[in-house]
């Protein structure tokens, strides 16, 4: 699921196996943000209009389900949470957490910088915020900050291994970091891009993670270099790749 190019105002529900619009939603501004509920029979995007919306994919025709009027400026990312709620973060410098029954906010974290990227935990457990030059992490329940850590420069994108054992951030200065969950102590970083990251992710199985950027290039990078790995495979040697990523062209 992605937004179209060239600032359609638009998002596009896409058959993953041929490559083929399904079917394609109208906004009045552009879309920074699609997600799925758990059993995908309800998608949720956010836009620069400052609203949710909510679209049955049983009935993509009949227009948005839910719409909420979120934040008080552009929304960044927004999520389904434990699929009551929807919890977002936005340029307003707040993240917050909305009653799909009633479309009211219940609860509000108040950041002094942008809060760029969210990402909910493969079990739901935990919110990772990527804010100024610092990773967060929140309980979903009760919006707690359990942790947070410096990084060395204005963060973009964050994700937390499913193990919880690491978590990977990326940003301005072009780098790839990988850290400690639970101690903050850096254990690698790597300069592969030529332009800043801004959207990191690990994969469900834990074994890469996916890092895009400016540059126009989405590269996938091993979680333990060295270590075969199907997509690391050469048709020779089955030798892993140099310097444990595969670069793909982002068009």
């Amino acid at each position: 699921m992605i937004n179209s190019k060239f600032y359609s105002f638009q998002a596009k529900l896409w058959d993953a196996r041929f490559g083929e619009v399904v079917h394609t939603f109208d906004h009045e501004h552009i879309v920074k943000s699609v997600n799925f509920n758990a059993d995908d029979t309800l998608l949720l995007t956010a836009s620069n209009e400052k609203l949710i919306r909510v679209f049955d994919l049983n009935k993509p025709d009949a227009g948005p389900l839910e719409k909420i009027n979120a934040h008080t400026s552009s929304i960044r990312h927004a999520v389904f949470l434990h699929n009551s709620r929807i919890v977002s973060v936005s340029d307003d410098l707040t993240m917050r957490v909305w009653d799909r029954n009633s479309g009211m906010e219940v609860q509000k974290v108040e950041f002094s910088t942008i809060p760029n990227s969210l990402e909910l935990s493969r079990d739901g457990a935990i919110l990772t915020v990527a804010h100024g030059t610092n990773v967060s992490f929140y309980s979903s329940d009760t919006m707690r900050k359990m942790r947070e850590f410096p990084v060395p420069t204005k963060c973009y994108s964050a994700s937390l291994a499913p193990s919880r054992a690491t978590f990977v951030c990326g940003g301005e200065d072009l780098k790839v970091y990988k850290y400690d969950y639970n101690t903050g102590t850096e254990l690698e970083s790597n300069k592969g891009h030529f332009g800043p990251v801004h959207c990191v992710r690990w994969s469900p199985d834990g074994e890469l993670f996916a890092t895009g950027s400016e540059d126009g290039t989405v590269r996938l990078w091993q979680g333990v270099p060295g270590r075969v790995y199907g997509l690391w495979r050469r048709t020779n040697d089955h030798a892993p790749l140099a310097n444990g990523f595969k670069e793909v062209a982002a068009n």
